[in-house]
């Protein structure tokens, strides 16, 4: 129980340090938020659990055709708002064309037989 309770306490903590530093330096926020922090910490979890090499492979194989969809996301939110549509309005379209993006980039990944 110790051990959850470090993990979540240690990817939590990470979290909140970034948007703490946003609000002070969007600059420094964008770097730390664009490492790869989470997935580096669930690859060390998932090694530490399972000692499992191949599992933490696979995992970060999964994790690279992922970031590819992700970036909609960064791209349609500022566009969104700099036309004046409100946050939230922007953050939900903008997710929404993450998600399309994602079931488009898993279908085009079957097709060529590439499983994630």
């Amino acid at each position: 129980m110790i051990y959850y309770t470090t993990k979540i306490a240690i990817t939590t903590i990470l979290i909140v340090v970034i948007s703490e530093i946003a609000k002070r330096s969007s600059f420094v926020g964008a770097v730390l938020a664009s490492i790869p922090l989470v997935s580096v910490l669930a690859m060390i979890w998932l090694y530490v659990d399972t000692k499992d090499v191949e599992k933490v492979s696979s995992l970060a194989t999964s994790v690279f055709w992922l970031v590819l969809p992700s970036l909609v996301l960064f791209v349609t939110l500022p566009l969104l708002l700099k036309q004046g549509l409100h946050f939230y309005a922007s953050i939900s379209l903008s997710i929404g064309f993450t998600i399309g993006a994602y079931w488009l980039l898993v279908v085009v990944l079957n097709y060529y037989g590439v499983k994630l």
